[in-house]
């Protein structure tokens, strides 16, 4: 009856396939002809039989059988007079398992499922016996056919016809459980029905097992299987593909340090891990940007003689070159060929990409080349990944060299290539060039796919051009390519940024009825955009829009319409928005408030600033480093000193952290406000707190201690600035040289501009007009003059305030008139005139 059942089951699963499948003539004539011929005179010694099986399963594996053909050898089998050679049957049925689909034949397991129920059939000694391994590869095909229910018939037909089941057989039905995502059931399996049945797992069923419990994301429960495998001692073959699996499935679930624990545990147990577990550690560490960790494995793997591979190195070297560590990527890569590890397409692309990435586009040009010199194939990764360079780098004409090479050397571009292209001449305003590339992929028979759309779109909108935009719009739909949340958010943005909300409304009613997302992010990047530009107005009027449409403003849209109110000094329309805000139910966040204290501060409106302070803190939010910088800048521009160190001393009480641009703005305001000398007094307290300061705020202190007097104290923190770690800038040798020239020390001071020189630095522009004004007036002309020759009319220019000094001290009545023969000769027309 099973086998009844059995037989109608597959014949009609086979009837189905071959009724949606037109019937294919083999590509071999002969080897049909023989087929048939045998067919008609079935061979009846077991030599014949075998070589005509074993000719099929040649077929089988050269994908030319047709389920006709199999069909046509099985009518010759079941005429026989001999018995079918029962290896050479379980060869044929195991090749059909395992046969990929083709032209010829479809679905393999299928039909061997089919093939067996005909011969089950037969009666005497035409018929083959089935043997365990022949009900294993049935089960295997019905695995592989996601027809569970017939592998757990064809295992009960196994188990009553009293054979015993082998680890083979039950491995196949985990792994049919585990396909079908049936893992409880796996598990049940394993630990309960195999040893009722007398099997005993080995570590294939474990890592069956495992690797699905894994793919489930639940590792954790894999790691406790796993140790209480372990546990029941010798009947667990844990190997170390079991112990990787569970690994990798660790670490897969972010769970580091239990991976890592296990690592170490199966050496412990005995296990020496491969290069599979090794590269999944490396993998792990370099993904937590643990690269030096990762290495570490790496020599551990090479010290137990386990040879890494390019998926080791390609790890290790994206791993350090996300980290924007280029020295160790290049020295992983010259260990990598120095152990005859042949460099990939994706060590070629790392490098490229990061090279790309950190514009150092030449160099990454220089490798590639380098690449495909030492006869290294690479593939349409490797090309696309330095075109993609080459376009957001705006090399446009490289791009297009490049894509020639690419389609010279026989790689044929894909959409993602054609993508790149598009993009690129898009993005640098070059819409003709863009559309011949557009029409081109068509005529390749590339279809342009919504990325293709959105980059022309874009292009058209940055342009103004928005009848163009909405054409491409319109012309894709026609396509049959549905538009995304991407491309309504650029057509909506470019209608905004040209003036006409009521298209931009339209678009926002149609993308609400599609259901594509909230319109509100469409419009968050571009209010702020106008606000920060000044462009206030224009930005309310997209908001009004937005409140019209439906749509809720959320709390960022509010505060960059405050702020933007903010930056035009409309702090009562400020407070306005804020209000508005407040009575729709959005409570201000701390950037909110910072952005309304600092508009109060700026626009000199400090107790306004204040109240707002204190109301952010009667409502529970907590003040930040910026806000209390706020504070403390505007307190000190107000000239309210004491106010400023108690809100100081608050800030520190609260335990607010106090950063560098905090003790600027502290030391910065007490020297403003005339308390230069406490404020040196501060700094002393703070450098003996090792407290770290930047060369600004030293630049402050040196100036502030010339002011007061204290030229040793300034001179000395000069000279202790490379103590702090730091090193001196252009700004600083400007306050020394201009200090020291005040002060008569005009000799020292051209001591320090040779310093700055030897140091590699460049006299910028506002240096050079900052000495000359500061020589001129302690009537260092000639000094003076040696400076003024400097000035290239390029890069260094005379400033408008050094022009009209020099016209001052030289013009006729000019106080250095007298002298004016000592500049520079192509400057002496700043006397305006002959001498008197």
């Amino acid at each position: 009856m099973a086998s009844l059942i059995l037989r109608s089951k597959s014949n009609a699963r086979y009837a189905r396939s071959t009724k949606a499948m037109p019937r294919l003539h083999s590509a071999t004539p002969m080897a049909t002809l023989r087929l048939r011929h045998f067919s008609s005179t079935p061979p009846s010694s077991p030599r014949r039989l075998r070589s005509a099986l074993a000719s099929a399963t040649e077929r089988v594996r050269a994908g030319t059988l047709t389920p006709d053909d199999a069909h046509h050898l099985f009518d010759g089998l079941l005429r026989q007079t001999a018995q079918v050679p029962e290896s050479v049957l379980n060869g044929f049925l195991s090749a059909l398992a395992r046969a990929p689909a083709s032209a010829a034949l479809r679905d393999g397991p299928a039909l061997a499922v089919a093939l067996f129920n005909r011969m089950s059939t037969g009666t005497g000694p035409r018929v083959a016996l089935p043997t365990v391994y022949t009900y294993s590869i049935l089960i295997d095909c019905c695995c592989r056919a996601r027809r569970l229910d017939l592998a757990f018939a064809f295992f009960g037909c196994l188990l009553r016809q009293g054979m015993k089941a082998d680890v083979i057989v039950v491995s196949s039905l985990l792994r049919g459980l585990c396909d079908a995502k049936r893992t409880d059931e796996a598990v049940d399996v394993l630990f309960h029905r195999m040893p009722e049945l007398g099997c005993v797992p080995d570590a294939i069923s474990y890592s069956t097992v495992l690797k699905s419990v894994c793919d489930d994301g639940r590792s954790q429960w894999a790691l406790d299987i796993l140790r209480m495998a372990v546990k029941q001692g010798g009947g667990c073959p844990c190997n170390v593909v079991v112990y990787s699996t569970v690994v990798h499935g660790l670490f897969k679930e972010g769970k580091v340090g239990e991976a890592c624990d296990l690592f170490h545990e199966m050496t412990q147990q005995g296990v020496p891990p491969n290069v599979v577990t090794y590269n999944s550690v490396i993998h792990a560490l370099c993904k937590a940007r643990a690269v030096d960790k990762a290495q570490g494995i790496l020599r551990q793997m090479v010290g137990n003689g386990v040879q890494p591979d390019n998926v080791t190195y390609n790890t290790l070297i994206h791993g350090y070159s996300t980290l924007g560590q280029w020295k160790q990527a290049v020295r992983m890569f010259k260990e990598m060929t120095s152990r005859g590890v042949i460099p990939n397409t994706v060590t070629c692309s790392t490098f490229v990409a990061f090279l790309c990435k950190h514009g150092r586009i030449e160099e990454a040009r220089e490798f590639f080349d380098s690449m495909l010199a030492k006869g290294h194939k690479l593939n349409i990764i490797s090309y696309s990944t330095l075109l993609h360079g080459y376009a957001t780098a705006g090399c446009l004409v490289d791009m297009s060299n490049l894509f020639n090479l690419m389609v010279r050397d026989g790689i044929v571009p894909n959409q993602h290539v054609f993508n790149i292209l598009v993009n690129g001449y898009a993005k640098c305003g070059m819409v003709r060039e863009a559309m011949f590339i557009f029409e081109d992929m068509q005529k390749r028979g590339l279809n342009p796919d919504v990325l293709t759309y959105l980059a022309v779109i874009h292009a058209f909108c940055r342009m103004g051009s928005m009848d163009d935009a909405m054409d491409k719009f319109n012309h894709m739909i026609d396509k049959g390519v549905e538009p995304n949340f991407a491309v309504y958010q650029c057509l909506i943005q470019g209608f905004c940024t040209h003036g006409d909300l009521v298209k931009a409304e339209e678009l926002v009613y149609e993308i609400r009825n599609k259901g594509l997302g909230p319109c509100i992010l469409s419009f968050a990047s571009l209010i702020n955009h106008l606000c920060k530009e000044g462009r206030v107005f224009e930005a309310q009027r997209i908001f009004d829009m937005i409140i019209r449409t439906g749509e809720k403003a959320d709390v960022n849209i509010f505060t960059s319409l405050i702020d933007g109110y903010c930056l035009i000094g409309k702090m009562s329309e400020a407070f306005r928005v804020h209000d508005a805000m407040v009575s729709v139910g959005i409570e201000p966040d701390i950037v909110t408030y910072g952005t309304l204290v600092n508009g109060c501060c700026k626009n000199g409106r400090i107790d306004d600033g204040l109240i707002l302070f204190r109301e952010l803190l009667h409502k529970g939010v907590k003040p930040t480093t910026f806000t209390y910088g706020i504070i403390l800048d505007g307190l000190f521009h107000a000239g309210r000193t004491a106010a400023a160190k108690e809100m100081f001393q608050e800030m520190i009480e609260s335990g607010i952290a106090v950063t560098i641009p905090t003790y600027s703005i502290l030391l910065t305001g007490l020297c403003r406000n005339n308390c230069t000398e406490e404020a040196i007094t501060v700094f002393q307290k703070l450098c003996a707190m090792n407290v770290k300061f930047d060369i600004v705020i030293l630049n402050i202190m040196i100036s502030k201690m010339f002011k007061a007097r204290r030229r040793e104290e300034a001179e000395g923190l000069f000279a202790s600035i490379p103590d702090y770690g730091l090193v001196p800038t252009v700004q600083t040798y400007t306050i020394m040289m201009e200090n020291l020239i005040k002060e008569g020390s005009v000799e020292e001071a051209e001591g320090v501009f040779s310093v700055m020189l030897k140091s590699g630095l460049s006299p910028t522009s506002h240096f050079i007009n900052v000495i000359v004004r500061t020589l001129l007036e302690k009537g260092e002309i000639v000094k003076a003059g040696i400076y003024m020759c400097r000035v290239d009319g390029k890069s260094i220019l005379f400033e408008a305030s050094t022009a009209s000094m020099l016209l001052s001290l030289f013009s006729c009545k000019g106080k250095h008139r007298e002298h004016l023969n000592l500049l520079p000769a192509k400057y002496q027309f700043f006397g305006g005139g002959s001498k008197s």
